[in-house]
């Protein structure tokens, strides 16, 4: 499983147990399948625990829970994201520099033309 797909998981669980599979799907951008797939696999892992709930709006639901495996995970989880995601800036940011200072000399030379 992708980290950031783990990442996105452990986070909307945590901050919202009962959320649906269908929320969860439309909140992380991924399919419901995918979503049903990576939750099992979290699951299987111990780092997630369903608990089957009896709910007015559903008959029946489930309200994820990290489990203390779980908690230690998504820390691990969040630090890898955090890093890859400020390299990613940091190389956004050349780039972005590269590119002013082109659009600059530009500017430049086709304001002299």
């Amino acid at each position: 499983m992708q980290e950031a797909i783990q990442y996105h998981i452990f986070k909307q669980v945590q901050d919202n147990p009962e959320i649906t599979q269908r929320e969860l799907a439309a909140k992380t951008g991924l399919s419901l399948g995918k979503v049903n797939y990576c939750l099992k696999a979290l699951v299987d892992k111990g780092f997630i625990k369903a608990v089957n709930f009896k709910n007015s709006k559903r008959k029946s639901a489930y309200l994820y829970k990290l489990t203390p495996r779980g908690l230690e995970e998504k820390a691990r989880v969040t630090v890898r994201f955090l890093r890859r995601k400020q390299q990613e800036y940091e190389e956004m940011k050349v780039q972005l520099e590269e590119l002013e200072r082109e659009a600059a000399e530009l500017q430049e030379a086709g304001s002299k033309g």
